[in-house]
């Protein structure tokens, strides 16, 4: 498989794009934005799913014109599927941003799915806390965790939705995964599951 990060937005974000080296086939995951970069990324891809770790805006503000331009489905947790047409569940309105343009997801995810992508499989975590339709995919040796557990912290609880019990909850379940994984978050740098285990508070919160 295949990772590139693409960093853009006004916070900013980390969009990938995953590629099965089998069949070429793209997810783009959390496009909190569509700048040129993505755009031009876009064309060299056969994009075919957009996956989405959350509804915050600084993660789905490129969807609607991702998915028109590509026709790629969009995946989310069903717990967050009203996020993209509630500029207050979304933070948009809260931030004083123009509204998300408003989609309706083509795929309603919950905790356990798999998900095909070429050659690849990916398996879904909900992993509320964040939002309460939060989630991680995880392929090979990767985990995308979005706002769930980025480098040495854990994503804002005091969102609509966000919960502290549940993050603690959701961190201490990626913690307990068996063997060393590549931690590709939704913010910052990527980190290494050992490492969080090791430095990571938040893996010990009570």
């Amino acid at each position: 498989m295949q990772i590139e990060r693409i960093t853009g937005g006004p916070l900013p974000t980390n969009c990938y794009l995953l590629t099965d080296e089998q069949t070429g086939q793209t997810a783009v995951i959390d496009p909190g934005f569509y700048n040129a970069e993505l755009a031009d990324a876009v064309q060299t891809h056969k994009v075919v799913m957009i996956l989405l770790t959350h509804g915050h805006f600084d993660h789905i503000t490129g969807v609607k014109q991702l998915a028109d331009s590509t026709g790629a489905k969009i995946y989310m947790d069903e717990a967050d599927r009203a996020f993209p047409q509630n500029p207050e569940l979304n933070l948009s309105g809260a931030m004083g941003l123009a509204p998300v343009e408003p989609f309706v997801p083509d795929v309603l995810l919950h905790d356990g799915d798999e998900i095909s992508l070429g050659s690849l499989q990916l398996q879904v975590l909900h992993t509320p806390g964040h939002t309460c339709g939060g989630c991680c995919y995880l392929t090979g040796d990767a985990i995308f965790s979005g706002d769930t557990l980025m480098c040495g912290t854990v994503g804002r609880t005091d969102f609509p939705t966000g919960s502290y019990e549940e993050i603690i909850k959701s961190v201490k379940r990626l913690r307990d995964l068996p063997g060393e994984w590549r931690v590709l978050p939704g913010h910052e740098f990527e980190t290494k599951l050992s490492w969080e285990r090791a430095n990571n508070p938040y893996m010990e919160a009570e």
